[in-house]
């Protein structure tokens, strides 16, 4: 038995920790902005940021000053990312049926105003930028803020053209109050999308009564599911690739066979990033019995990401993920980047009830229905029935004076 491999068996979701001072003070900045306003953002991002919110006007692509490799990679992923999307919705379409009753219908309309986050950090997160924003211009949302601590021309560039019509200069909790209950010449958004830290994250859980929002991001996550390698170095390097996102991100291996996994531990142990990982427990390698043990740990876990480099493996067999990767040439850094799908996916189990982000997202579904006048006595009378039994007076009454 190797020390170094976790037993399926015994492998379990490490529980994430409820910060409830991160909470309280969130509360509190929510509360002074739906006060308080613009005053109350400004002097949360003075005090937490060191300056106030602004608005950046944006300027066409071509305009901004950016590397020509950059800026073709800029454009090469948006175009990419807005392929998918149109891919998506191409099948939607407004409809309606006609009965006895009259007609009764059924139309998609997007969600009129949007905001993006996009964090902050040390490099601009570009992809986060296209990814967020290009779905929403897709759908047709009028309105796109984008809006981020950071103002680096990539990113401003990135937002342009993925189609934002504003963009606010603000991060943090304080930045989802923004957008939450409006800022400056800034009307409250309808829903808002993107990760962003505890801060944020929990801020746009506050908001959600009001504000509808894509997810609540936890730390990424990467399961790769592999047998049998022929490049086992890309699988070590796609593994530690998932700790560059955050501490917390976690890249487990899962496999029936133990010298695979012994053969990743040693390669992974062989760099001083690898060995980090390995004492942070950002890297794991489980070893189960048989291939129906692991899909049964695979859909239990749910993870952001699934790479199955396993091609004799039946993919059906696998319901619980954000994203699947499909065999060692499908990097989840191109997922990340430029593939095409969203790289926005549910983490922390929430695979098992929800998907990525999407153009679908960005829409409403709005009903519609005309009754004629068969279908008013007829309803009037099922309806009447039903609301006397609920014991609603006048709805039994609305129903019954139609008959």
């Amino acid at each position: 038995m190797n020390a170094n491999i976790i037993q399926a068996q015994d492998f379990k979701r490490a529980e994430l920790k409820d910060n409830q001072q991160i909470k309280k003070t969130v509360a509190e900045i929510l509360k002074d902005i739906r006060n308080n306003g613009d005053t109350a953002v400004n002097q949360w991002s003075q005090k937490i940021d060191g300056q106030t919110g602004r608005l950046i006007a944006l300027s066409p692509f071509a305009k901004y000053d950016l590397a020509p490799e950059l800026a073709l990679a800029i454009k090469t992923a948006y175009q990419r990312i807005k392929t998918f999307c149109e891919f998506q919705i191409k099948d939607l379409k407004n409809d309606s049926f006609n009965d006895d009753f009259g007609e009764f219908g059924y139309k998609y309309q997007a969600i009129e105003r949007i905001g993006a986050y996009i964090p902050g950090g040390r490099f601009p997160l570009i992809s986060t930028s296209l990814m967020t924003i290009t779905p929403a211009q897709v759908a047709g949302c009028a309105d796109i803020i984008a809006c981020s601590p950071s103002n680096h021309p990539a990113l401003l560039a990135a937002a342009s053209l993925a189609g934002a019509t504003q963009f606010l200069q603000l991060g943090g909790a304080q930045a989802i109050g923004a957008l939450s209950y409006g800022y400056n010449d800034i009307d409250a958004v309808h829903m808002i999308v993107g990760p962003g830290n505890a801060y944020v994250n929990l801020a746009k859980a506050q908001v959600q009564h009001r504000t509808k929002i894509d997810t609540l991001a936890g730390p990424s996550e990467l399961l790769i599911y592999s047998n049998a390698l022929e490049n086992p170095a890309w699988i070590v390097l796609d593994a530690l690739a998932q700790g560059e996102h955050d501490p917390n991100a976690i890249s487990l291996v899962v496999s029936t066979s133990q010298q695979l996994l012994e053969n990743l531990y040693t390669r992974t142990n062989a760099s001083a990033a690898g060995q980090q990982m390995l004492a942070n427990k950002q890297i794991l390698f489980i070893q189960a019995e048989n291939q129906a043990q692991a899909v049964a740990l695979i859909n239990a876990y749910a993870p952001e990401h699934l790479l199955v480099t396993d091609g004799n493996c039946d993919l059906s067999l696998f319901s619980n993920y954000g994203s699947l990767f499909i065999g060692e040439n499908s990097a989840v850094a191109f997922g990340d980047y430029c593939a095409g799908p969203n790289h926005t996916l549910p983490t922390n189990g929430a695979g098992k009830n929800s998907g990525g982000l999407s153009v679908h997202q960005f829409l409403k579904v709005l009903s519609t229905q005309k009754v004629n006048a068969k279908g008013r006595i007829e309803l009037a009378k099922t309806a009447a029935i039903l609301a006397q039994a609920e014991g609603l007076n006048f709805h039994q009454k609305s129903a019954e004076v139609r008959i």
